[in-house]
């Protein structure tokens, strides 16, 4: 069995990264996040009208969303006066997830092989 430290470690981990996983494995955040991947080259960020327009979704819908993502660490908000421009973290939550993921990896191959051949 493997270190019971490490193994409560990444439990923690894991919870800590329990609004990235939520926030991604949406398939409507998934594709609101690739749009503003794709269209998002102005480093100001992008507008809930901007992105409603290449989403199709409602401005009520796409706040929601941007709000989990935001909520996830995943993108943050600027305001200039009465408007808000969403942009990624450079610090971004999903750096944290990367990290997580990695190191259950790390634990899983340390495991020993039981497939039986």
């Amino acid at each position: 069995m493997k270190d019971k430290k490490e193994v409560e470690m990444l439990a923690a981990e894991f919870e800590s990264c329990q609004k990235i996983l939520t926030a991604l494995g949406d398939e409507v955040r998934q594709h609101l996040i690739l749009q503003m991947i794709q269209h998002g080259t102005d480093c100001n960020g992008m507008r809930v009208p901007e992105i409603t327009n290449l989403t199709h979704l409602s401005r009520p819908a796409v706040s929601h969303h941007l709000q989990i993502l935001k909520d996830a660490g995943i993108v943050k908000v600027r305001k200039e006066g009465t408007m808000n421009y969403y942009y990624f973290a450079s610090d971004n939550a999903i750096e944290q997830l990367i990290e997580t993921l990695t190191h259950a990896n790390k634990i899983i191959h340390s495991l020993p092989d039981r497939n039986g051949e």
